[in-house]
């Protein structure tokens, strides 16, 4: 198993239990099997029980125990990669599209975390998009315009504008309105109940080692105990794992990141309406706050995908992080009492990987690759619910992030 993050992680510590599943002890049947018990896993098996599917969930560990436990629970409808590039690359049609989708994710997300039995961190957020340097500003006026004239709610901030509600000054901001927040572990978990609410069996501690597909289409995973899932459909959700789809998933990096969140902080009044941040930069700085009044940041991106095990290492990452939120926040006193290093993965085109396996009938993925992972997950999971019911045709954004789309292979 891939070691996906070190450190000390906050998100698991804020669940004083989390719900044990038994590992799979007989063969069962199902019409739709999952492979992987994170964020994008859950989702789609969320959704498409919901969907009056029949979904088995298996997970070779525990819930919410990769990448998720990771994530920084930023939900917003711009990308890593900007809207202006993405019209240059794919097209203003196909660029605006999966912005309007990203944006659509973001409120299926709102309502499904609202409609959760328990409070799971989720916060309505306005996001300020700010330029790294006064080279960036032209570029960022452009994102402006192409936001605002696909219709997003989003104004244009001067640097007095900035100064007027920050202790810090930029050249030029976007605020985007419609983001939000939340507790990804809290999230995920919750919505694993939801998900087994609706009908969804769902087995941890549950090791698929081979995929084996009969001569009439059906599919059979075996599990290391000796166990068979038998099943129409196979959906991949395996988080930043790509050996697990037979090397065959080219054109992704992995890379590491690094976070830290701060003790509770008694003096947030100089950050105007808990606005979630980040930077034109690449890559960039982002930080939010939590709801018991902690700073969460995040970035110092690194070109390679082993977490760091040296305290060292992390340590002096940390301050790094920490100097660049004193920089934004110079009121206020932080300590660090959380900090880790995560390894994340980014295609090169900058778009997920959703879809069916282009040599492989009835086997999808749902890779949420780049910084906008949780979004990405409800994008795959409604896409993949049209697939399987025969609808992908209609679905928009099918050719967009397919694995065999033509940004690609022209990547």
């Amino acid at each position: 198993m891939k070691e996906l993050h070190t450190g000390r992680l906050y998100w698991p510590t804020t669940l004083a239990v989390s719900r044990n599943h038994t590992s799979l002890k007989e063969n069962i049947k199902t019409t739709v099997a999952i492979v992987g018990g994170g964020m994008s896993g859950v989702t789609c098996a969320y959704v498409l029980a919901s969907g009056g599917m029949d979904v088995v969930l298996i997970e070779r560990g525990k819930i919410a125990e990769g990448s998720t436990s990771a994530n920084t629970g930023l939900l917003q409808f711009c990308n890593d990669v900007m809207l202006v590039d993405l019209i240059k690359q794919i097209g203003r049609g196909p660029a605006e599209t999966f912005y309007t989708h990203c944006k659509k994710a973001v409120e299926q997300l709102a309502a499904v975390a609202q409609s959760l039995p328990v409070d799971v961190g989720y916060r309505d957020r306005s996001s300020l998009y700010f330029a790294s340097s006064e080279q960036d500003l032209p570029k960022l006026k452009k994102e402006y315009e192409a936001l605002a004239a696909c219709g997003f709610d989003v104004e244009y901030w001067t640097p007095d504008k900035i100064a007027l509600h920050f202790p810090f000054r930029k050249s030029g901001a976007i605020v985007t309105h419609g983001d939000a927040e939340v507790n990804p572990y809290q999230f995920v978990n919750g919505l694993t109940d939801a998900a087994q609410l609706a009908g969804t069996r769902i087995f941890e501690e549950t090791d698929v080692n081979n995929l084996q597909t009969l001569e009439d289409g059906i599919h059979h995973l075996h599990t290391s105990l000796g166990y068979t899932i038998e099943a129409e459909h196979v959906i991949y959700a395996v988080g930043y794992e790509p050996e697990e789809l037979r090397g065959r998933l080219v054109k992704a990096n992995l890379n590491r990141s690094y976070a830290i969140v701060t003790g509770v902080q008694s003096h947030l009044e100089s950050w105007h309406k808990r606005f979630m941040l980040w930077e034109t930069a690449r890559p960039y700085l982002y930080t939010r706050t939590t709801i018991d009044d902690r700073i969460v940041v995040g970035g110092l991106d690194e070109e390679t995908e082993q977490p760091v095990h040296s305290q060292q290492t992390i340590s002096r990452r940390s301050k790094q992080l920490m100097e660049k939120l004193l920089a934004l926040f110079p009121d206020i006193q932080p300590t660090v009492e959380y900090e880790w290093s995560a390894t994340f993965g980014e295609s090169q085109d900058n778009l997920p990987f959703i879809g069916e396996d282009p040599k492989w009938p009835n086997v999808y993925y749902s890779l949420g690759y780049g910084g906008n992972g949780t979004v990405y997950s409800m994008i795959a999971a409604h896409l993949l619910l049209d697939l399987i019911q025969g609808k992908g045709g209609q679905h928009p954004l099918t050719e967009i992030v397919s694995l065999s789309r033509a940004s690609l292979t022209d990547s």
